[in-house]
């Protein structure tokens, strides 16, 4: 036989393009549009019921950047359509490439209900599916102007304050049309076929014999006639859509799901309104289609749509009930899980599986976290503490040198703690379902042999609209179709099931999920980044000393309603776009100014708080909220602090500079008022490698391929400038308690002032450094070089650290050339190491050098800032305030210590004598990580503990109030299965002894009077 396999391809592509899928909508007759713009922000659906109206039509231009344009559409069916289905085709001028990126509407009925979103790929209402003729048709369409911000160029569009006035789109299409569903079925068919055959192989009969039925359903399709002459070309096609499935055909769940990011390329209050688009389209196919299952994460996502759409979330419960809408995730959004603190990172699950539990009724198993950027080792036990079994992603697919080597694992974190993962073949979250992608996830299934089945979520994300009925159609055709994979769609927590139990032994990997990619994330923003820690230590603050009140003085009471109110402002800017810093300008102008009004109420929180608990009087009481006792006044106790210890001298430094002494550390400073030297007096040598200059400010051009504020490409190290000169000779303060030598620079069109203090009694040197940042596509370091061989760092993250190599002997390692840590990073070698501390900084690079003397120098450098374009041009542009400490002869639970006083600063309130701790512990490697009220309101008290350094720890809890009994408890303050309920000894203390890094959540049940 002739080869005529191109030409008959070429057909298809052809009649379906240009005449079959024209054929799906006939007869079209105009609607009667008016318009009507809304003043500034969105406003509530009865203001633009009742606004007035004015005419427009098709080809008009509407909306400005972030504008809103609110539809009035009109009409009706014309008497000769009766019988026949009916739909209005509502087109806003969409551009079909970018479905989520663009103009969106939402239409509803002239009552306010809702009726469906509108979307480049959802564009219709149904009107009748037999009409009777003559029926009045009336809409309301809100309609969102979002500009197009895809493009990877600066753009001051990002922000309605800078954005244009001129419109965006103009009108496509707003017309009622016959639907011919003969003819969409056809569609449907060929297109699943002609996926199907291209990516079968040439020589493979099933290619051909598809071939040859589509090229007989074409020659049955009369062109001028497609309606009419549909229904035969589709009994051509009958056979080939029939052949089942090959019994070793690889096995797909299909999950419907609409990945939409909580804040990007638009504000909050856009997602906000795409969130109720999306559900608002999920809800009424699914009562078309009763096999449609939608998984959706983020209760945050489903909060806003009881907050703004009360009437869309009843609709949502009715089909969560009916088991259609599926909640998955467990968290209160799709968090960045790099930065997030580990209190934080638990309070995601609390609040997030909680929302869950009181609104449906539903225990989430799973936690769907496809898109965020790379994920902490610390993360699987979280996830079993909350109750959860099951881990899913996808974001490691787009790592640039090294494929991840599985699919389906046990993820196992730095306690220990196994969690089963699922990273699907599939290789996006917005599958189409399409033979390319089904075909894809089968060849590129990594467990072939031991495991058969992934999973797919498909569904137009980020405000696209979700599944579409196409969609439905592909998976009904490729359930059993020979050639392709087997499509089932189902919830996740049933393939996940049945992953398992067909492959309990999956291998393992241990450690962090790395992305090797957006690197520049731990950096971007900076000022959100500080907003994000300081929040976080607020929110300790506030919970301890109000929990300590709520027990101790009588009256007060515990600011239950504010603590979780400000928790979920908190855990929400956590959201994998907003803390990494690559939203547009408008969401971190607002972060911004959030944190700051969270700031302010959570200080008077605390105030309050610690007021109550040190009464009338003069005394000068030192608040400590850290868990570590300092200065003599106990970790969550408050009192007068005992001397630091011998006072701090400066003399002058031969050469130049000055040297500080306290006792425990020499300083010595250069006349650049760079710490030339570091020199543990205890330990007898010196921190600073030789030649070399710590607190070293270094920039480098920072211009990386792609994705401007999220990468850094490891050849910006290439080139790199030393901030060496100085404005004027370093200033000196001195005083007994502390000395600080004060250094200005100018670079580029910057400039930076530093105070580096040593304090009396102190193991650190402290930095604070003041940038009045104005650079572009610049990214400022500070360098800290040691004489020490370290083989690996440990970086702190969640509950613990995670160690990561120094070398770069595998292309996994030299991968890593940027690194997240939280309050510290930590090299030694045996008997000796260094940390260096922040306060709000989360990148770091360390390297290794041999010198010529045969010493290691390695050097632990800090990402302070940057400068993307895009997607916010100004990124970082202003003043911040930066502080960082060197920790010479630091051991890893020094560095646990000492990052904790850096960001837990101390507090002064007069008061009439010393607080007790509401509970104590008597082993320094056991953190207290929290104390707070249980959720519950019962009053018990719950305390969250870890052990920090990486070993076995015995400790003994002690509370200073009387208690029943002491209840190990999950995230959610429950009971853990399992576990017995401690009798507490006669002064109410517990024993408790952690394995490495476990995290133990006890709740202190009170006696009652």
């Amino acid at each position: 036989m002739h080869d005529d396999r191109n030409i008959t391809e070429h057909r298809l592509r052809r009649v379906l393009h240009e005449r079959i899928r024209p054929a799906v909508r006939t007869r079209p007759v105009p609607l009667a549009v008016e318009r009507w713009e809304a003043p500034g922000e969105p406003v509530p659906v009865a203001e633009a019921l009742a606004a007035p109206y004015r005419p427009c039509a098709a080809g008009d231009a509407w909306g400005p950047a972030w504008g809103t344009t609110w539809f009035r559409v009109t009409g009706s069916v014309p008497a000769d359509w009766a019988g026949r289905t009916v739909e209005a085709v509502l087109d806003l001028g969409f551009d079909r490439m970018m479905p989520g990126f663009q103009c969106e509407g939402l239409v509803h009925r002239a009552d306010g209900s809702e009726v469906k979103g509108l979307n480049p790929y959802n564009d219709w209402v149904r009107v009748a599916d037999a009409a009777a003729g003559g029926e009045r048709v009336e809409w309301y369409v809100e309609a969102a102007s979002n500009p197009v911000l895809v493009d990877h160029a600066p753009t001051y569009e990002g922000d309605r304050l800078t954005s244009g006035e001129q419109p965006l789109y103009r009108i496509a299409r707003m017309d009622l049309a016959v639907f011919e569903t003969e003819v969409w079925e056809l569609v449907q068919d060929l297109e699943v076929l002609y996926d199907l055959m291209t990516q079968l192989d040439g020589s493979d009969a099933r290619r051909h014999s598809i071939l040859r039925a589509v090229d007989s359903a074409l020659d049955a399709v009369d062109l001028d006639d497609v309606p009419g002459t549909a229904a035969a070309a589709r009994s051509r096609l009958t056979a080939v859509l029939a052949a089942p499935a090959n019994a070793s055909a690889h096995r797909i769940s299909a999950v419907g799901h609409a990945h939409i990011d909580s804040a990007w390329l638009w504000p909050l209050r856009e997602t906000v309104r795409k969130v109720s688009r999306t559900a608002s389209n999920v809800v009424a196919l699914m009562d078309e289609h009763p096999e449609f299952v939608f998984a959706m994460s983020q209760a945050q996502q489903l909060d806003w749509i009881k907050t703004h759409r009360p009437e869309l979330f009843e609709r949502v419960k009715k089909k969560i009930a009916d088991g259609q809408f599926v909640p998955v995730g467990g968290m209160w959004v799709e968090s960045d899980t790099n930065m997030v603190g580990g209190e934080a990172m638990a309070r995601q699950f609390l609040y997030g599986k909680k929302f869950f539990l009181d609104e449906f009724g539903i225990e989430t198993r799973n936690v769907w976290l496809p898109d965020s950027f790379g994920y902490t080792a610390a993360l699987p036990q979280i996830v079993k503490l909350s109750g959860s079994r099951w881990f899913l992603t996808q974001k490691i697919s787009w790592s640039q040198v090294n494929a991840f080597p599985h699919h389906t694992f046990w993820w196992e974190g730095i306690d220990g703690t196994r969690v089963f993962t699922h990273f699907p073949p599939v290789d996006t979250y917005n599958s189409d379902l399409g033979g390319a992608q089904l075909a894809h996830a089968a060849r590129n299934y990594r467990e072939k042999g031991r495991g058969s089945r992934s999973l797919a979520p498909f569904g137009w994300g980020d405000g696209g609209g979700g599944p579409t009925r196409e969609h439905l159609a592909r998976a009904r055709r490729q359930r059993d179709l020979e050639g392709s994979p087997r499509v089932e769609i189902e919830r996740p927590d049933a393939f996940f099931e049945k992953a398992h139990a067909e492959y309990p032994d999956a291998p393992v990997w241990a450690g962090e999920l790395y992305l090797e990619l957006h690197r520049g994330t731990y950096t971007s923003q900076a000022k959100t980044k500080q907003g994000n820690r300081r929040s976080e230590s607020l929110l300790r603050e506030a919970e301890l000393w109000a929990a300590t009140a709520a027990v101790r003085v009588p009256g007060f009471g515990y600011p239950y309603e504010d603590l979780e109110r400000l928790w979920k402002t908190v855990l929400l800017h956590q959201f994998h776009d907003i803390l990494p810093g690559s939203s547009i300008a408008w969401v971190h102008r607002e972060a911004r100014a959030t944190y700051a009004k969270a700031g302010e109420e959570l200080r008077a929180i605390v105030l309050a708080a610690q007021l109550a608990l040190a009464g009338d009087g003069t005394a000068e009481l030192v608040f400590n909220c850290a868990p570590h006792t300092r200065r003599g006044v106990p970790a969550g106790g408050a009192g007068v602090p005992v001397a630091s210890g011998r006072p701090v001298t400066v003399r002058e430094r031969p050469g130049g500079g000055h040297v500080l002494d306290n006792g425990r550390l020499l300083v010595g400073i250069d006349g650049r008022g760079l710490i030339v030297s570091a020199y543990d007096l205890e330990a007898d040598r010196e921190a600073v490698a030789p030649g070399r200059a710590a607190n070293l400010l270094q920039i480098h051009p920072d211009f990386p391929n792609m994705w401007d504020a999220w990468d850094i490409d490891a050849f910006y190290r290439n080139s790199v400038t030393d901030l060496v000169e100085v404005d004027a000779p370093p200033l000196v303060e001195a005083g007994p308690e502390a000395v600080t030598v004060r250094v200005g620079r100018s670079f580029g069109r910057s400039s930076v002032v530093q105070s580096i203090t040593l304090r009396a009694g102190a193991k650190t040197v402290d930095m604070v450094t003041e940038v009045d940042w104005h650079e572009t596509e610049k990214f400022l370091k500070a360098a800290f070089p040691l004489d020490v061989k370290a083989e690996r760092s440990a970086s702190e993250t969640q509950f613990g650290h995670v160690y990561r190599a120094t070398h770069t002997n595998t292309s996994w390692e030299a991968a890593k050339f940027e690194i997240c840590a939280h309050r510290w990073i930590h090299v030694a070698e045996p008997g000796w190491g260094a940390a260096v501390l922040n306060d709000s900084t989360y990148g770091h690079d360390v390297t290794r050098d041999v010198r010529p003397d045969g010493g290691q120098t390695t050097t632990v450098r800090l990402s302070l800032l940057r400068a993307p374009r895009y997607p916010d041009p100004e990124t970082d542009q202003g003043v911040h305030t930066l502080r960082f400490s060197l920790a010479p002869g630091a051991r890893i639970g020094d560095a646990v210590r000492e990052g904790h006083a850096l960001n837990l600063p101390e507090r002064v309130v007069p008061g009439a004598g010393p607080v007790a701790p509401l509970v104590a512990v008597d082993e320094d490697a056991v953190v207290v990580e929290a104390v707070k009220l249980a959720e519950d309101r019962s009053g018990d008290v719950i305390v969250r503990l870890y052990e920090s350094r990486g070993g076995r720890a015995t400790a003994t809890l002690t509370p200073a109030f009387p208690v029943t009994a002491a209840v190990e408890s999950d995230l959610l303050e429950r009971p853990l299965d399992g576990t017995a309920v401690a009798a507490p000894a006669a002064d109410g203390s517990t024993v408790l002894t952690l394995r490495p890094f476990q995290i133990v959540t006890v709740r202190l049940c009170r006696r009652r009077n």
